[in-house]
């Protein structure tokens, strides 16, 4: 039988976020500790636990068939793999850093200076952009320590909350780029596996639009129904069913995107919305 094989980071921030994605979609994994190789006991897909740097080369080399990594990693080698998917988990952020007692006032101010980073040919592209000549020092591993060290004045690396870079005594300057995790194909996929992948595909992309969206219901006085329907932009059209109490009906909808909810909300209640129920969505099948 033809086994889809899909490499994700062995370990760190991307490994349990992939494997949930997997079994939200209905794809069972037998894991066990240590394990560099699983299989799915309900689905033609074979699960290798690689290191995030490698992933990309063995995408082209046909060890594995597709991947879910970071952005930030195609970026940094693997810029000839496609995109085929954004999966909005284990969002971060690529930027330099300088110790927190530095006045920093613009990118002019790493002109001639040494930049410690695990990210070269992302410093070296940037940079390049922006007319900037620096020393790089190439480092696997704990970054932060650099400038502590002596060996660097900056940093580049990816960051979350920043804590790591506080507890180093180190502040952000400039965000170069943003990243999160992707599904991404090596270049040369059978037919056999091209179908099981759009399977997949279609199924993370259900799990995502749930993710996404919400379930709404509400009730409302028959004199407002329109009022609130304008406010409402849901999937088709709304549901409007009437209520046993006469001159109210119940409304139902999904809301997605969560940016503007909160102001949906506000204003649904001052055209007397009442009862309103928000309910989380698991998956959306279109």
């Amino acid at each position: 039988m033809t086994k889809l094989k899909i490499a994700i980071q062995k370990s760190g921030r991307l490994n349990q976020d992939s494997l949930k994605l997997l079994k939200d979609c209905g794809i069972s994994i037998d894991n066990g500790k240590d394990q560099l190789k699983a299989e799915a006991r309900n689905f033609p897909v074979e699960v290798l636990y690689l290191r995030n740097g490698d992933i990309p080369q063995y995408l082209r080399d046909g060890v594995v068939d597709v991947a879910i990594l970071g952005e930030n990693t195609l970026v940094e080698k693997g810029e000839d793999l496609k995109i085929i998917e954004r999966l909005g988990f284990s969002k971060c952020r690529v930027s330099l850093a300088v110790p927190k007692e530095v006045v920093f006032r613009d990118l002019n101010d790493l002109d001639g200076k040494r930049i410690a980073t695990s990210y070269p040919n992302t410093v070296k592209k940037f940079f390049a952009e922006n007319n900037i000549t620096a020393d790089l020092h190439i480092i696997n591993g704990s970054v932060e320590i650099a400038p502590n060290i002596g060996l660097a004045d900056a940093i580049c690396d990816i960051v979350s909350s920043g804590s790591t870079l506080f507890k180093n005594g180190l502040k952000e300057v400039v965000k170069m780029s943003e990243s999160e995790a992707v599904l991404t194909t090596g270049p040369n996929l059978s037919s056999e596996k091209r179908e099981i992948l759009n399977t997949i595909q279609f199924r993370i992309q259900s799990v995502l639009r749930g993710q996404n969206s919400k379930y709404i219901l509400l009730n409302a006085p028959n004199d407002k129904v329109e009022e609130i329907l304008e406010l409402l932009p849901g999937m088709r059209s709304p549901t409007v069913l009437p209520l046993a109490e006469e001159g109210w009906s119940s409304i139902h909808t999904v809301l997605q995107g969560e940016r503007k909810f909160w102001d949906i909300i506000d204003a649904l209640k001052e055209r007397g919305a009442e009862g309103i129920l928000v309910v989380p969505i698991e998956k959306m099948v279109l």
